[in-house]
């Protein structure tokens, strides 16, 4: 695989019918996983989408999950870029040049899902996820 950057959606608890309606715009296969699927502690988030990808024949890819329980939705500001791949270097340089002069809101490190995953914010104001695939 290589890498990929898209856009990165977060939603107040409809993900699901959110993802549902752009593939009904876009076609496409749609996967969704829940926070319960994960072993979510708090039974009020077990439904809620921890993380759903749309990709469509035209090369398009949208992901999107709920707001987790703890962190603020805050709307006009729930749109993040990005980028995943399994090459480690590559990723691993991008995070490091994106998050110099930024905030980290989440270090990058290993994930309860098996891969590395961090976000932050650049100097600009953007915000950035970085998933490195089985690190």
């Amino acid at each position: 695989m290589s890498s990929r950057l898209n856009p990165y959606i977060s939603f107040d608890g409809d993900a699901r019918q959110a993802m549902e309606f752009y593939k009904s715009v876009f076609g496409g296969n749609l996967t969704v996983s829940t926070f319960g699927e994960f072993g979510a502690p708090d039974p009020s988030s077990a439904d809620k989408v921890m993380h759903a990808m749309l990709e469509t024949g035209s090369g398009f890819t949208l992901m999107a999950s709920d707001t987790p329980p703890g962190m603020e939705h805050k709307p006009g500001t729930n749109i993040s870029v990005s980028l995943s791949g399994d090459s480690e270097d590559e990723l691993r340089g991008y995070w490091a040049k994106l998050s110099e002069a930024g905030t980290v809101a989440v270090p990058l490190e290993k994930q309860m899902w098996g891969d590395t995953f961090g976000m932050c914010v650049d100097r600009f104001g953007i915000g950035w996820m970085v998933n490195i695939a089985g690190s």
